[in-house]
């Protein structure tokens, strides 16, 4: 068994699950937050007017094709089936995402089968013109065409990103499905659910451990590190150097609560393409628990804005002048000494929840082989740029 005494900065995903494999490893593990809670941006409670379980910074599905990781999380707390259907409003209708058959008939008051709609869409909407699109904005049109973009996604993603989407990467949009079926699940990935008692109440488990000591309201200062072997760090890369170059660029999110009597949209998402509407959607949290019964319901409006210096950065904005300024931190890091560099804010990515552990326990896993081998540790395991 390794000995040693290891500081986690962060008690989200990554800290729970690097902790924990380290302290089954032998190694005594002290996590520090500086929230008044555990599980980070993952962070579920119950409201307490009306009892329904809340995504306290917003939704959180869980979907996955790393057999592993479901096996994981599963191990700690039962996940109950869940699939994700989003719809959206848009031009006075509510449609169906992600972009289907039955979007496309309905959009277009057409009734074609799956190849019908292929070649409508290929033949007469998508733009043959752009070889190689440049930016979000020339991939949708070579994707879907203009009609189909501009009600759905232009709108949209101006609001969620607050530029214009010229001024964003293609590679954004070819996250989006197109689908020429009526499936309207929002993933296609195997393994797809959410935990029966939420992720705070996982990652309570996950971190439940002799050898684990967990300290909230706890801010972190780099003059701590000396007093451990090692420090695996979850927070944000550039607030490690205490902002030295510049604050890394990122969008975050304010939310409008309120509550109502009976079921107020039917469906737990309901986005809103218009970009005149300001909010970039409606969650209606007690259709994240379908298991549950609830008369009431909790409801929060979602606007996104640029992050400021004292608010949650949710999603890295990562355009040429965040690129570069990355690059000087990702080099100012690997002289940090003893400390290795995790998770969404850790490396300025944007991560699913899957992918977060996978790289959570290849980060432990290489840690503890370093270690045996006596090769030095990374102070990325993946890299940032």
């Amino acid at each position: 068994m390794a000995t040693g005494h290891i500081l986690m900065v962060g008690a989200g995903l990554s800290g729970a699950v690097i902790g924990r494999t380290l302290a089954e490893a032998g190694f005594d593990i002290t996590v520090v937050d500086a929230r008044s809670h555990i599980g980070g941006n993952c962070h579920t409670e119950r409201d307490a007017q009306t009892g329904v379980l809340v995504h306290a910074y917003g939704p959180h599905i869980f979907h996955t094709d790393d057999a592993e990781v479901w096996e994981y999380v599963n191990g700690f707390i039962p996940f109950r089936p869940y699939v994700n259907r989003v719809k959206t409003t848009a031009r006075g209708e509510v449609f169906s995402l992600p972009v289907n058959l039955h979007t496309i008939n309905q959009f277009f008051g057409t009734t074609l089968r799956p190849e019908e709609a292929r070649a409508f869409i290929a033949e007469t909407q998508a733009d043959t013109t752009i070889d190689t699109p440049q930016n979000f904005e020339e991939q949708a049109l070579k994707f879907i065409g203009r009609d189909l973009y501009e009600t759905f996604f232009k709108g949209y993603t101006m609001k969620q990103w607050g530029c214009h989407p010229t001024e964003l990467p293609a590679s954004i949009l070819k996250r989006l499905p197109l689908r020429f079926d009526y499936n309207d699940n929002y993933y296609r990935h195997r393994y797809q659910g959410l935990p029966e008692h939420g992720y705070t109440e996982m990652i309570a488990r996950i971190l439940d451990h002799p050898a684990i000591s967990v300290h909230l309201d706890t801010r972190f200062d780099r003059s701590q590190a000396a007093g451990y072997d090692h420090v695996f760090y979850s927070g944000p890369l550039d607030g490690y150097f205490d902002y030295r170059l510049g604050h890394l660029g990122y969008r975050t999110l304010d939310f409008e609560r309120f509550t109502h009597e009976g079921d107020y949209q039917g469906c737990a998402v309901m986005n809103y393409g218009d970009a005149d509407i300001p909010y970039t959607r409606i969650t209606e949290h007690k259709h994240f628990a379908p298991w549950e019964s609830h008369e009431a319901s909790v409801c929060y409006r979602e606007f996104s804005r640029a992050s400021g210096p004292d608010d949650i950065p949710y999603y890295p904005i990562r355009q040429v002048r965040e690129k570069a300024l990355l690059a000087e931190y990702t080099a100012l890091a690997e002289t940090a000494g003893n400390t290795t560099f995790v998770g969404r804010l850790g490396t300025y990515r944007y991560l699913d929840m899957d992918v977060t552990i996978r790289e959570a326990l290849d980060t432990a896993r290489g840690f503890l082989d370093a270690l045996e081998t006596g090769r030095p540790v990374p102070t990325f395991f993946r890299s940032p740029l």
